[in-house]
């Protein structure tokens, strides 16, 4: 199965400021091509060949894991953005973040510090387990908490060609623009 370059949903410079076109460009355009086709080169004759990108990241490792997770890593990304995004989740996703959290403030203070804390490179991730109930995941490079048998909702992206050309080496400053362009109703239906 050939792995395609997903589509933006919204211009490359729809999300300015908070994403400039240029790093939208680079990271779409470049990091995630890059990505996408060296798994396409990665695959042909081994039991991924016509797997669905979840089962290869699942049961990967090495360069075909680090390529399959940063494809299904930036596929989540790039869709749980809008123009018209930002505000707080509603329904079921809003109740489970108050119960674990205590409440959306302090869920996002804490995800964020989470994203600042992770060393290197790498993604913070809301996700969920198989009851609903929510946790805050750092994962290293290229991973995902589905290799852990949670189901990813919410993925920010800490390796610095996510956010140096907007905000240099600040990024605490990008984590928390980030809200500011959060698609929940795109989130809500990954709960």
């Amino acid at each position: 199965m050939k792995i395609e370059l997903i589509k933006l949903p919204y211009a490359t410079d729809a999300l300015s400021p908070v994403i400039g076109k240029q790093t939208v460009e680079c990271h779409h355009g470049k990091h995630l091509q890059t990505y996408v086709n060296n798994l396409n080169n990665m695959i042909p004759g081994t039991k991924f060949e016509n797997a669905a990108l979840e089962v290869i990241v699942k049961e990967s490792e090495g360069a075909l894991f680090n390529n399959a997770g940063q494809v299904l890593n930036h596929n989540l990304y790039f869709t749980q953005f809008s123009p018209n995004g930002g505000g707080k989740p509603s329904g079921k996703l809003a109740a489970a973040i108050d119960a674990s959290f205590g409440s959306f403030e302090s869920f996002q203070g804490t995800f964020e510090a989470a994203g600042v804390a992770l060393f290197g490179s790498g993604w913070v991730w809301l996700a969920s387990d198989s009851r609903g109930a929510l946790s805050i995941v750092k994962e290293p490079n290229a991973g995902n908490p589905a290799t852990s048998g949670l189901k990813p909702l919410l993925g920010f992206d800490v390796w610095e060609h996510a956010y140096y050309l907007d905000f240099q080496n600040r990024r605490a400053d990008h984590l928390k623009e980030l809200w500011r362009i959060v698609d929940w109703k795109a989130v809500e239906a990954r709960y």
